[in-house]
């Protein structure tokens, strides 16, 4: 709680009687630049139950969610919790998933959402949520939720999350092992049969920026054009213009997948970059699967999948670093 109350990204709403005495309180967590909300935890003490305590609170921070420009709240419940399953579905709540092995008693929880204030969702595609295993393993993690979408005999597993990134891997990077530029992740897709349109407006090697050591850049720059002379001999669609946001939707109403390398700054306020995986639209919003869930800061999967962004400001954080690099790729089944 004094995380939550002095660092976290959260507000808390309290209910108490005319004495001043703590009744009952609801925790809700944003996740940054997103139009996401998750009611974290919601109690009310014994004594103070059946006043409808509970239905005011979840007004309230409904209340503030919308205030925060947020469409969606999401919460965990137990599946014994009758109780509070009856009062979120009275609320306009309906599930969405179901999260193994939850709380301390390694009971599951029910996961539930409400749209608070948008009109109909366009698409969303049926892209399950994966969860990077490796703190630099957002790009293969990525491909392999689009693989296995569009191929379920595809395993969603960490064997093929690493051999990916052996396949992918820039080798060096920032700092610690080497992330996946979109040349490697490109070559992936492509040698397990599916179309690639690579996009990347930059010719020079990418990710040198942040790289100190002239060593481990010459490295970076030979991997890089080891990959480029490997993707000559493909099909691979290679552009220099990447896709708009607009052109990025129509991808996604024909069913393809779009994986967009993004700066991580405004998510997690660490200057990195960070692939995500488009899963849908409607009018005003992006939605994305994000690999990378922070546990320490109390993320769960169920939160980073479908997270909504406003358009325009899912295109300013499309591009990474100084030099304004943006790359995406689209994948699609072969005709």
């Amino acid at each position: 709680f004094t995380w939550m109350l002095t660092k976290g990204n959260a507000h808390i709403v309290v209910a108490e009687d005319g004495a001043g005495q703590l009744l009952a309180y609801a925790l809700v967590l944003y996740k940054r630049a997103t139009s996401l909300a998750r009611l974290y935890s919601l109690a009310v003490l014994p004594s103070a139950q059946g006043r409808g305590i509970a239905r005011e609170l979840m007004a309230r921070v409904e209340a503030e969610a919308r205030g925060r420009d947020c469409i969606y709240m999401r919460l965990e419940v137990r599946p014994d919790n009758a109780a509070a399953i009856a009062l979120y579905h009275k609320l306009g709540y309906y599930h969405f998933g179901l999260k193994h092995d939850y709380y301390d008693d390694s009971s599951d929880a029910l996961c539930l959402e409400k749209v608070l204030s948008h009109g109909e969702e366009a698409v969303r595609l049926p892209v399950p949520h994966y969860a990077q295993t490796t703190p630099f393993t957002c790009g293969p993690a990525c491909l392999l939720m689009a693989l296995h979408t569009l191929d379920d005999s595809i395993p969603l597993s960490q064997r093929l999350e690493l051999q990916l990134w052996r396949e992918a891997t820039t080798i060096f990077m920032t700092a610690g092992h080497g992330g996946c530029g979109p040349h490697g992740l490109a070559l992936a897709a492509y040698r397990r049969g599916f179309h690639v349109e690579m996009y990347v407006n930059q010719q020079r090697p990418l990710f040198v920026e942040g790289v100190r050591s002239e060593d481990k850049k010459a490295i970076i720059r030979i991997v890089e054009e080891d990959f480029t002379e490997q993707l000559q001999q493909t099909d691979v669609v290679i552009d220099s213009r990447p896709p708009d946001v607009d052109e990025l939707v129509k991808a996604l109403r024909a069913g393809r997948l779009p994986i967009v390398l993004v700066s991580s700054f405004q998510l997690t306020r660490m200057k990195a970059p960070h692939w995500v995986i488009l899963t849908g639209f409607d009018d005003d919003f992006i939605y994305f699967h994000d690999p990378e869930v922070d546990i320490e800061n109390h993320e769960t999967a169920a939160n980073n999948a479908f997270v909504p962004m406003r358009k325009d400001d899912f295109a300013r954080i499309a591009r990474f670093g100084r030099s304004q690099l943006r790359a995406m790729l689209v994948l699609s089944r072969r005709s």
